[in-house]
């Protein structure tokens, strides 16, 4: 994991500009950090099981490259009967949900690195370019499009007329959703040496929250940008720089008034949206994907690839699912009595909520799926790293 942490840093540094394939560019770290052998454990084999569901694919349709083989977060976004997609090279997709079939389709040229993110009517992309654009949902037509200060990895956010984005050198931005006119904007200092975060803020009660490479996570008031509380969730630890990586870079979640946030290498906690008061951390459990939840646990993929359930009172570990080790697993999506996630091969996996068990699973591609599944009407949404997306629903 230090390796995959060094990696990151490098693109970090390096900016997007210089990115190579993710295969090229983690060979290389390989290569001169390890001696020219990856010394990371193999992923787990996939053993026979008696499937307990039958995983019914409904369609799949294809969205351009993809993400193009770079680390970028394009992921599928739902409004009503639509879902959108994006490929690395500016092609923008509506499809009907219930069958596939092309609603509308915008080739914008433009470096996608993130989203989309839907609502007021708009489908918003960051880009690797310092540029945010947002296109009509009815026609995909370009509504408007901005300038920020960098890259933007984290998948917009639309709440109240504003369009929410973070870039990578840590400022946050609000954009006017009717012609991308700013707003008011926030900076915060990122360390030097940090994860290329992608975590979406969340809202809660007026509040924007996120968490930042300091392991602080932060509220800012909606309507203007001012700071209200911050929160410290991670705390480095250890003697070397990358030992002392504290990035909260994955998407928080919320529910009944309690933030929840896991950091890249020092656990995992949750505060009052309140006021930030710290509910409890778990340091054992980290996460780089990020979770979800039910009414009352939490669903977290840690470094390598085990499922855990947490309960949201108490951070306590409930079970953990390891049959997938090491498979580069998605963050879990949760429905009904299930947790899916997606691996490194195109396969989406069903555990039960109840004991991690596997419940069965599928193959929509033989490349990987980075992308957190998407739940809607207990229909899941994956979309693969070769731009395949595709519709799964467990037959009853």
């Amino acid at each position: 994991m230090r390796l995959v942490a060094v990696f990151f840093l490098s693109l970090q540094l390096l900016g997007c500009a210089a990115l190579q394939s993710t295969g090229e560019v983690f060979g290389d770290l390989i290569d001169s950090l390890a001696g020219g052998e990856d010394n990371t454990a193999p992923p787990n084999e996939l053993l026979d099981y008696e499937a307990e569901i039958k995983i019914e694919k409904l369609w799949s349709e294809g969205i351009g490259d993809g993400y193009d083989e770079l680390f970028i977060n394009l992921v599928p976004a739902v409004s009503g009967e639509k879902i959108i997609a994006a490929d690395r090279d500016g092609l923008l997709q509506a499809r009907d949900r219930s069958n596939g079939s092309l609603l509308w389709e915008n080739d914008s040229q433009l470096p996608i690195a993130a989203g989309p993110g839907v609502g007021g009517g708009l489908a918003v992309v960051g880009c690797s370019d310092a540029q945010v654009a947002a296109f009509d949902l009815e026609s995909g037509e370009l509504a408007w499009q901005a300038s920020v200060s960098s890259e933007v990895l984290s998948v917009p956010l639309i709440v109240q007329g504003m369009v929410i984005v973070r870039t990578v050198d840590g400022k946050m931005f609000a954009l006017n959703a009717d012609d991308g006119e700013e707003l008011w904007s926030y900076e915060r200092n990122v360390p030097i040496l940090s994860i290329r975060g992608e975590g979406t803020p969340v809202i809660e009660d007026d509040k924007v929250i996120a968490g930042y490479a300091n392991g602080k996570l932060i509220a800012l008031q909606l309507s203007d940008g001012k700071f209200i509380w911050e929160a410290s969730i991670a705390i480095p630890k250890g003697r070397s720089e990358i030992e002392r990586l504290v990035d909260l870079g994955v998407n928080p979640v919320v529910n009944d008034g309690v933030i929840y946030v896991a950091s890249y290498q020092s656990g995992t906690g949750a505060v009052f949206a309140l006021d930030g008061d710290v509910l409890w951390r778990n340091e054992d459990i980290s996460s780089s994907t990020g979770m979800d939840y039910d009414w009352r646990y939490l669903y977290l993929t840690d470094a390598v690839s085990d499922v855990w359930q947490i309960d949201q009172r108490s951070g306590r570990a409930l079970w953990k699912q390891k049959e997938l080790h090491q498979r580069r697993l998605t963050a879990p999506a949760v429905y009904e009595n299930y947790v899916v996630v997606a691996d490194f091969e195109g396969y989406v996996h069903w555990l039960s909520d109840d004991d991690g068990r596997q419940l069965g699973r599928i193959q929509i591609t033989d490349e990987a799926i980075m992308a957190q599944p998407v739940v809607v009407d207990d229909i899941v949404y994956v979309y693969a790293t070769d731009g395949t997306l595709a519709a799964l629903q467990v037959q009853q």
